[in-house]
C-alpha cells in the first residue's frame, strides 16, 4: 500500500502489465476465498472479530477500482527495491492474510488472547470512520495514487480534500486500521504482528516518498509541507 501524492526521482521505469495483472488478480481471488471460508464461519467468531472483517472488506472493495484503473497509468518513474519488497509482503501477511486465516479456519487459536469488552468496543469505534478517510484519500488523489513507490506522467501534487488538513492521509488510515487490529482479532499471530510490520513499512517510506515528492516539487512541496507539517492536522 502507499499513500500521498506519491512521487519518485526521473528515470526510465517500464511495468511488467502481463505478470502484475496475473499477480493482481490471483491476489484478490485468494482474498476473496478467504473471506467467503471466514463469513461461514461467522458463528463462531466474536463481533471484534466480524467488525474487522467488514472493515477490511470495505476497504479492499474502496481500493480495488483505483489499482485497475491506474495500472494503466504511463509510469515515468518508481523505485521498487528489496526492502521495499520485503516491507509490502509484511504488510501484506500481517494485514490480510494471517488474519483472513485466522479468521476463516481459527488455525492460530493457540495464541488467542482476551480483551476487556471496552477495549474492542474503543477497538471498534476508532476503527469506524477508517473506510471513509480511507476512500477520501484514494478519491482526492485520483490517477495520482500507485500501489508502489512511482511517478506518472502526468503527476500532480495534490493539497486539497484531505490533503489540505492532513499530509499523510491514507497513511493516518492504514495506521488506525493496524492499531485497532488487536483490539479486535484477538490473536497474537493474526492481530498484533501487524503493528511492526506497519512501523516497518512507515520507517522505510515516508521518507523515501518525501525526499522524492521535494525533489520532484521543489518549493511547491516544501511550502506543503511548511503550512501542513509532517501530519498536518490543521483546522
Amino acid at each position: 500500500m502507499t499513500d500521498d501524492h506519491v512521487a519518485t526521482m526521473p528515470g526510465p521505469c517500464e511495468r511488467a502489465p502481463l505478470l502484475a495483472g496475473v499477480a493482481g488478480h490471483s491476489l484478490l481471488l485468494v482474498t476473496l476465498v478467504l473471506v467467503v471460508a471466514a463469513l461461514t464461519r461467522w458463528r463462531l467468531i466474536d463481533w471484534p472479530g466480524l467488525f474487522w472483517l467488514a472493515s477490511f472488506a470495505a476497504m479492499t472493495a474502496i481500493r480495488l477500482p483505483y489499482h485497475a484503473r491506474n495500472r494503466g497509468n504511463a509510469v515515468m518513474a518508481g523505485q521498487r527495491g528489496t526492502a521495499e519488497r520485503i516491507v509490502m509482503v509484511g504488510m501484506f501477511a500481517t494485514m490480510m492474510v494471517l488474519p483472513l486465516v485466522h479468521l476463516a479456519t481459527g488455525v492460530f487459536a493457540g495464541a488467542d488472547y482476551t480483551l476487556p469488552e471496552w477495549m474492542s468496543a474503543a477497538g471498534a469505534i476508532a476503527l469506524a470512520p477508517t473506510p471513509l478517510l480511507f476512500y477520501r484519500s484514494h478519491a482526492d488523489l485520483g490517477r495520482n495514487w500507485s500501489a508502489s513507490l512511482e511517478l506518472q506522467r502526468d503527476h500532480t501534487l495534490v493539497t486539497g480534500g484531505v490533503y489540505a488538513r492532513w499530509h499523510h492521509p491514507m497513511y493516518i488510515a492504514i495506521w488506525l486500521s493496524a492499531l485497532t487490529q488487536p483490539l479486535l482479532v484477538h490473536n497474537l499471530v493474526a492481530g498484533a504482528l501487524v503493528i511492526p510490520a506497519m512501523a516497518a513499512l512507515w520507517l522505510l517510506r515516508v521518507p523515501q516518498e518525501e525526499a522524492m515528492m521535494r525533489h520532484r516539487f521543489g518549493a511547491d512541496y516544501d511550502a506543503y509541507r511548511e503550512r501542513d507539517g509532517r501530519w498536518g492536522a490543521r483546522s
